[in-house]
């Protein structure tokens, strides 16, 4: 299970940085849900993920992103992270991935917190 948590965080760090459709679709389900924030309504399904994505993309080159898994089971794993922007910025991650048995993402959900505020 590591080993596709792995392949997962490595496919959205790419679709984070090419900010390609297809990219983006490859690391979720169909009908998956992707929250931003834990208590607001997800995006649903590919059409919604893509074009919500598009809309706050970062550009290519703009963070670097360091991660390390907390806790993997056989179908969720939670990955705390930190970002990295060029002008800047930092924040702490906490990412929930709920897998499938392809490797997708059924559910994500993430948390994030500025740095920069605590400094």
């Amino acid at each position: 299970m590591a080993d596709t948590v792995t392949a997962w965080v490595e496919g959205y760090r790419r679709a984070w940085e090419s900010n390609e459709p297809d990219d983006i679709r490859a690391i979720f389900t169909e009908d998956a849900e992707y929250r931003t924030d834990p208590w607001l309504d997800p995006w649903r399904g590919h059409d919604e993920i893509v074009s919500n994505w598009l809309e706050r993309r970062d550009e290519p080159g703009a963070a670097t992103f360091e991660w390390s898994p907390l806790s993997v089971t056989t179908d969720v794993a939670i990955v705390q992270g930190v970002t990295n922007y060029k002008d800047g910025r930092t924040y702490s991650n906490l990412w929930v991935i709920r897998l499938a048995d392809d490797g997708r993402a059924r559910e994500f959900t993430e948390w994030w917190m500025d740095q920069s505020k605590h400094s």
